[in-house]
């Protein structure tokens, strides 16, 4: 098609010393060209750097797949903190009130021995009620690590459903091969804006292109005047004589006619009226 193009272009496009003339006549094949071009290079790109797009397609389809595998767990990231910091929080307060009981007990070993307190060593009144403190925080540990293991236990199995839950839609997620022809136009503008390299040799096979398309256009614009073009012109001379003569034939023609069909009338009309 394109061959045919080229051919009828060329052939129609007529030399008659006017550069200017012949250019514009030239200008929206020029433009078709470079359109032609844009388009038929791209599948030749493809194929010749085939085995880094190919690698590049690799690199695509893992980038996609971590994507997924991000909004995947993206739907539980907030659960999962809210686990963790329940989990944190009943840590916390296992260990605070750990703590206070540390505390008490310790209140009330100083005031045993005289080391802290009233500086008296005794079991007295005072000693009892530090111990009685002290073992009633020990019994609220004890009750609240219970409760708080509990909790804690409860919030890991969760967490553990939770993970075991993303790990089965992970692997549930379909890994599609990309080899379409979109897909290989991406990882090829991938690679030209990545890569001088590639870049220059694309926009040189694009200018190889430009210019076959372009080649015959140029070579009759600068081809000079010949025996074609002399013969061509003449040629056209004749068929416009040819044709304003048969113009005039059939002008004189009809108006004979006409004059015939006028003087019949005229005379019909007198021999009618006499």
């Amino acid at each position: 098609m394109i061959f045919n193009l080229d051919r009828y272009i060329v052939s129609s496009m007529k030399k008659r010393d006017n550069i200017g003339g012949e250019f514009l006549m030239a200008l929206p094949r020029l433009v078709l060209a470079v359109i032609i071009a844009m388009v038929i290079s791209k599948p030749l790109e493809l194929k010749i750097f085939d085995k880094e797009i190919q690698a590049e397609l690799i690199i695509m389809e893992q980038k996609t797949f971590k994507e997924q595998e991000d909004k995947v767990k993206a739907r539980y990231t907030d659960r999962i903190a809210g686990l963790n910091a329940a989990i944190d929080k009943a840590k916390g307060e296992v260990v605070a009130q750990g703590a206070r009981r540390d505390t008490l007990m310790l209140l009330a070993q100083q005031e045993a021995d005289g080391t802290g307190g009233s500086r008296i060593r005794n079991l007295g009144p005072i000693y009892k009620a530090k111990k009685t403190d002290a073992d009633i925080a020990a019994g609220a540990y004890d009750t609240l690590s219970a409760h708080n293991n509990a909790l804690i236990a409860g919030y890991l199995q969760e967490i553990s459903a939770t993970d075991s839950t993303i790990k089965a839609t992970i692997t549930d997620l379909k890994r599609g091969h990309l080899d379409g022809f979109a897909s290989r136009m991406d990882a090829l503008g991938h690679l030209t804006d990545n890569s001088a390299p590639i870049r220059y040799a694309n926009w040189f096979i694009i200018l190889l292109f430009i210019a076959i398309e372009t080649a015959p256009v140029f070579v009759k614009l600068i081809s000079p005047r010949g025996p074609y073009d002399e013969l061509l012109e003449q040629h056209e001379y004749a068929f416009i004589m040819h044709k304003k003569e048969r113009k005039a034939m059939l002008t004189m023609e009809t108006d004979e006619r006409l004059t015939i069909a006028q003087a019949a009338r005229e005379k019909r009309v007198k021999e009618f009226t006499e």
